[in-house]
């Protein structure tokens, strides 16, 4: 039996405040977490909530920048 890897687009669906820098941001019990969703071809969505491993607000935006900028609409990436 071959399986085969379905490649979808995945598009970032996010509001930016630019009036909030801690936007898609919150502080769990001293960590800091970020929050999005994506949504893929088949217009399903997907809500994502990830610790960013830090307690410093400025890395944490730093982070979510990067992090955003990898998930872009030209990026595809591999079903699961």
């Amino acid at each position: 039996m071959s399986t085969t890897t379905e490649k979808q687009n995945i598009q970032l669906a996010v509001r930016i405040d630019a009036a909030n820098p801690l936007h898609h941001l919150w502080n769990n019990n001293g960590t800091w977490w970020c929050h999005f969703t994506l949504h893929n071809d088949s217009y399903q969505k997907q809500r994502v909530r990830m610790s960013l491993g830090t307690n410093d607000s400025s890395k944490a935006i730093r982070k979510r920048d990067l992090l955003f900028a990898r998930i872009s609409p030209a990026k595809s990436i591999a079903a699961q």
